[in-house]
């Protein structure tokens, strides 16, 4: 069995609280950005969607899918769509990790201070982020 080589997370914050929403770990570099791009239209698709309610099924998801995030405004979800649907930004990322450098791609929601964060990084053994 093939060891992971690379690992990517999706992390909030509101500035003094800070949440893992999900990660992954994969062998090669192509699919850390298919994971990442994966998980920033899901969250920018998920934008103008109601909270669940108690009671309410949760939203169906994979068990590699991150948790949902509610947005208060839409400058996060078209950030993310953007940067997960232009070729110039993928390619720019793909370099980054071929490079052997980490990647991080952090939107805001100014409406209340929420920064998610999408990294993607070699894992190097007993290391778990850059």
């Amino acid at each position: 069995m093939k060891r992971a080589a690379y690992a990517a997370e999706v992390t909030v914050s509101d500035g003094q609280r800070y949440a893992c929403l999900g990660s992954a770990a994969v062998r090669n570099r192509r699919l850390v950005l298919l994971w990442l791009r994966r998980q920033a239209l899901r969250l920018a698709d998920a934008h103008g969607n109601h909270a669940p309610q108690d009671g309410d099924p949760p939203p169906p998801t994979t068990t590699a899918d991150v948790r949902p995030v509610l947005f208060h405004s839409s400058d996060a979800p078209e950030s993310l769509r953007h940067w997960a649907t232009t070729g110039r930004l993928q390619d720019d990322a793909i370099r980054t990790l071929e490079a052997g450098f980490p990647l991080h791609f952090t939107v805001l929601d100014p409406a209340v201070g929420l920064s998610l964060t999408l990294a993607g990084w070699h894992a190097f053994p007993g290391r778990r982020h850059p």
